[in-house]
């Protein structure tokens, strides 16, 4: 049985904004009315700024808005992973990934505890390699 249901390529958006209270909701604010859905985020902070790592169903659209605003905003891929809830898929990717010697620079996901599945955005070292060793899981 395989444990990846799915495995895509996204577009990310890197948003960085002021660390004060507000900035993510007038960013959000305008992306709901733009008519851009948030499908994945993560907040870190540090002393001056927040990167604001988010996917999106429209990443051109949500970029350009971003720019008119004068909000620094860069794009990356991504690997999207629909995958079993259940325990050591997180150690499969990882051990799957590290055979081929690519780095995993950041993940996020969630899931709820009675879901049969969840969401693993994860920024490899290199997308298409890591695409390929993921494929057998």
């Amino acid at each position: 049985m395989k444990t990846i249901l799915s495995l895509e390529t996204k577009t990310q958006l890197a948003v960085f904004l002021e660390n004060r209270p507000g900035a993510l909701a007038r960013v959000c604010e305008a992306l709901a009315k733009a008519g851009v859905n948030i499908h994945a985020l993560t907040v870190s902070d540090t002393v001056d700024h927040a990167v604001v790592r988010m996917i999106v169903n429209d990443a051109t659209k949500a970029l350009m808005l971003l720019g008119e605003r004068g909000v620094l905003a860069f794009e990356n891929d991504v690997l999207w992973i629909d995958a079993a809830n259940e325990l050591g898929v997180l150690g499969r990717i990882a051990d799957a990934l590290s055979r081929v010697e690519i780095n995993i620079e950041y993940a996020y996901f969630a899931t709820g505890e009675s879901s049969a599945k969840g969401i693993i955005v994860l920024r490899p070292s290199n997308v298409e390699k890591a695409r390929e060793a993921l494929s057998n899981l």
